[in-house]
């Protein structure tokens, strides 16, 4: 029974494990010792990215909440007062932020990504029927994320003014959408700083 079976692998031009070289085969490698320029050449071509202890650049993942978190405030403090066709008013405090930043390495390549919630305090004047009325209120800004400010929405939460038609504050909530697109710009200048962490 042996004998048989040695004969039917002899036979057969495929062999799945190689045990003696033949000459068509290709040589055996050879050890060399590394020089000196070959360590520098090594070192000066891996240029991970993230933490030391990730040379190869597999899965790092840096939380970027608090840096996020203020910088945002930071800027959307600065977008100042707007001047609206019934008045004008300003951002006075970020009085909800919450959401994640965060920062990936994976494979040698950094992604960054974010997702958040705001919610605006704003104060203003209005000429409504030739008299002055102070305005106070919310601009939320619902969930949003990385790369989809384009989809930006913004929501108006008037203060408890009593003495507010309802077709006034239609207007004043109309006026505070131009708050929109200074929010947005400020946003976008918040990704850039982002993808340059």
């Amino acid at each position: 029974m042996e004998g048989a079976l040695s004969e039917k692998q002899a036979s057969s031009s495929y062999t799945y494990w190689v045990r003696e070289a033949r000459e068509d085969a290709a040589p055996l490698p050879v050890p060399r010792k590394l020089t000196q320029d070959d360590l520098l050449s090594q070192q000066s071509h891996t240029s991970a990215l993230g933490s030391v202890w990730n040379k190869a650049g597999t899965w790092e993942e840096k939380n970027l909440n608090k840096w996020a978190s203020n910088r945002i405030k930071e800027l959307l403090i600065s977008v100042g007062s707007l001047v609206l066709s019934g008045g004008k008013a300003e951002i006075t405090e970020v009085s909800k932020c919450s959401g994640d930043a965060f920062l990936v390495t994976v494979r040698n390549k950094k992604r960054v990504g974010y997702t958040y919630e705001l919610t605006l305090k704003f104060q203003g004047e209005w000429i409504i029927r030739e008299e002055k009325k102070m305005i106070k209120g919310h601009v939320d800004i619902p969930e949003f994320s990385f790369g989809e400010l384009d989809d930006l929405q913004i929501e108006v939460r008037l203060g408890e003014e009593k003495d507010l038609l309802h077709q006034d504050k239609l207007q004043i909530s109309q006026d505070l959408k131009q708050f929109l697109q200074p929010v947005r710009e400020k946003l976008l200048q918040f990704e850039e700083e982002l993808k340059d962490r």
